[in-house]
Order: structure tokens, then sequence, then C-alpha cells
């Protein structure tokens, strides 16, 4: 009890986080230090120097110390329903919600025209490739393809190095950069409108390495959220879509098929 009346403004959390950041960074007890009898704690040893330079900027003075808005990181594995959780949270908390997948593909969706990964439906290159060489002999587009379908699988988009990093992590789950989430993550801490109102980040960290991420940057959620969900139960969940999905892939082969027969057979005539 003591040692509680005796803490800082800002209690058990950085002062200089707070005020520069507007971030609850805890402090660390060898960084600690004193000023007007109370004890101030410190993340890092360069803020706790910073602040005993100026310590009147950083302490509370006519109110007390404004406290950043909440800010959550929602985790599970996929099909755990954490997309739903999220909105409802949200809606009800009038913070942000913001989907990580969804916003990668935001991001390069101008380029790619089109969003990617293994869960988008996709026509099979080399069938495309046939209609379209089938098509450009007969000197006929508007049975198959209309010309701009036609120029755009001839074009081949020029991705940044950054584009093809969140490219290749939402096709195949590699890692994405330090350099890459530093345009991307630390923005939702310290940037309007996500900085005054908080947010419920759904689907990040999602990787030992990305959570080390946040904290070597001093971006810490208020509350960390796993849902944990039998496997029984994503199945059933997401068994009859995947179903569907597979149903209508199998239905555009059937039908290029079709269509490569019938553009042979005009050739053959």
């Amino acid at each position: 009890k003591e040692k509680k009346r005796h803490m800082g403004d800002t209690k058990h959390f950085c002062p200089v986080s707070l005020k520069e950041n507007f971030v609850l960074h805890p402090g660390r007890h060898e960084h600690a230090a004193k000023y007007r009898e109370k004890i101030y704690y410190f993340s890092t040893s360069e803020y706790r120097d910073k602040f005993l330079k100026n310590p009147e900027e950083y302490v509370a003075h006519n109110e007390p110390v404004q406290a950043p808005p909440l800010r959550v990181c929602l985790l599970g594995t996929h099909g755990a329903g954490k997309t739903t959780c999220a909105r409802q949270l949200a809606d009800k908390l009038g913070i942000f919600h913001i989907q990580f997948e969804e916003y990668l593909q935001e991001l390069i969706l101008p380029r790619t025209k089109e969003k990617v990964g293994p869960h988008m439906d996709e026509e099979p290159e080399e069938d495309v490739n046939e209609m379209l060489i089938l098509s450009q002999e007969l000197g006929d587009f508007s049975q198959t393809f209309t010309k701009t379908e036609a120029e755009k699988s001839k074009q081949e988009v020029e991705l940044t190095d950054e584009e093809e990093a969140i490219k290749a992590n939402l096709m195949d789950s590699e890692a994405l950069p330090p350099d890459v989430l530093d345009n991307i993550v630390p923005d939702w801490w310290r940037q309007e409108p996500f900085r005054s109102t908080g947010f419920i980040l759904d689907g990040f960290p999602r990787t030992s390495d990305e959570a080390h991420y946040l904290s070597e940057r001093g971006l810490c959620p208020d509350v960390a959220v796993y849902i944990q969900v039998e496997e029984s139960d994503i199945l059933d969940r997401l068994f009859p879509s995947c179903l569907k999905k597979w149903k209508e892939r199998q239905y555009k082969k059937k039908e290029n098929k079709k269509k490569l027969k019938d553009l042979k057979a005009k050739i053959r005539v």
C-alpha cells in the first residue's frame, strides 16, 4: 500500500511512452526514478533520462493524465469466428475493427485488380492461356473473352518489393519483413483516427515473430484474446462453404473444357 501511494501519475506504466506515443508501455524496476517523492517506472533507460531532463512535461498538472483508448488483439485459428466476434465487439465498444488479412488485400488490390490467396477462386492458368491462343487463331474474341479480358490475361503486373512481400504472405503465409510491418502496423497506434478511438485488431499477431515485433516497437495491446475452438466445430462451420466453392470450381473447369472442345472443332473445320 505504501508503494502504491507513492507511485507516479502513470502507475507502473512509462510516462514518456504515454506522452510521446500514447501507449501504455509497462515500466521496469531497473529503469525507475524518483521525482517529487513519487516513483516513476520507464520502459528504457533512454526514456528515464529524457524524463529527468524535463519531468514537468510528463507529469499531471491540473487534471489526471489521459489514458489511451482500448486496443485489442483478437487471435485464433482460421474458422474460429474471430471476424464475427470482432465486428460485434467493435460495434458495442465504439472502436475500429481491423481485419488484418483483408487490410493487406486492400493494399495491393489496386495493382493486382483482384484478391489473391489460396482461398480465392481462380481459373486454371493453362486453360485460360489455351483458350486465348485458340481465340486469336479464330480471330473471334466474342465467344470466349472480351478484348479487355484478353489484354488483362497478357499483361503482367509489376509489383514493388513491399507489394511482392504482401502477396507472398497472402498466397503462401510467408512472414512479412519488419520494414513492411513498419509501414502498416504502427499507424494504428500512433495515427488518427485510430490513435484517439481505439481498435480491435483481428488476426494479428499470428506468429511469435510478429508478437516479438510488437514488443520491440513498444506497440502494446491492452488485451490479447485467443479464441479456442474444437476442430470438429471448425470443420462443421467451414466444410459446407468449402464444398460449395469446390463444386463451383469443378463447374468452371467443365465449362472451360467444353469451350476448348468447341474452339478446336471450329479450327479443324
